[in-house]
């Protein structure tokens, strides 16, 4: 084994000293990277959000479903092609779905032909979602997702959740939590712009 002088051991101190700062270098200069990258991205989609920008509105996801209570019959996104539409996610067991499901029936009863609208329900029980469905006068399509797959895709992680295409089927607006009358009326005025 060689010995080590004090003047051995300090460089050697030095050098394992500066080739950790520069890794902490590297490291707190790609974090700051990142940040910025992340805050430009934001400041972006703040800017143009309410815009109906083409170049900042994410594509909707695909779907194909199974209708609620019509075996055999499939809901999908690509059925109302170059049409704006509302896409609603909701179950049966969800407290403010039970406040905004009424809404969106009637809203659709007196808006039927004018506007698109397509239920989505999610992790819930067949019977369940039916009975719910018919209580509330639902007569718009309900696609029926138990396994969460369309809600993954939409990025949704708690119901309801309401997203506003436009007729190239690019997400205009998105409600968090239960619709009102006012959030319809901007969503479609998002989807129907230009």
């Amino acid at each position: 084994m060689q010995e080590q002088t004090w003047a051995g051991a300090i460089r050697e101190m030095w050098r394992t000293a500066t080739r950790h700062k520069v890794a902490a270098g590297l490291v707190a200069l790609c974090v700051v990277g990142s940040l910025i990258g992340i805050s430009l991205a934001s400041s972006d989609g703040a800017s143009s959000s309410g815009a109906g920008s083409a170049h900042s509105d994410p594509v909707a996801a695909s779907f194909s479903l199974p209708v609620l209570g019509h075996s055999g019959q499939r809901v999908s996104l690509s059925d109302y092609a170059g049409k704006p539409l509302i896409v609603n996610f909701f179950a049966s067991w969800c407290v403010p779905c039970k406040q905004e499901t009424p809404l969106l029936a009637k809203f659709y009863r007196n808006e039927h032909g004018k506007v698109a609208l397509v239920g989505m329900d999610e992790n819930d029980a067949a019977g369940s979602a039916l009975s719910f469905t018919r209580a509330n006068g639902v007569t718009y399509p309900v696609g029926f997702d138990p396994q969460v797959t369309v809600a993954s895709a939409y990025g949704v992680d708690a119901l309801p959740q309401t997203f506003f295409l436009n007729a190239k089927h690019r997400v205009v607006d998105r409600v968090f939590g239960a619709v009102t009358l006012a959030d319809l009326s901007h969503g479609i005025a998002l989807a129907t712009a230009g």
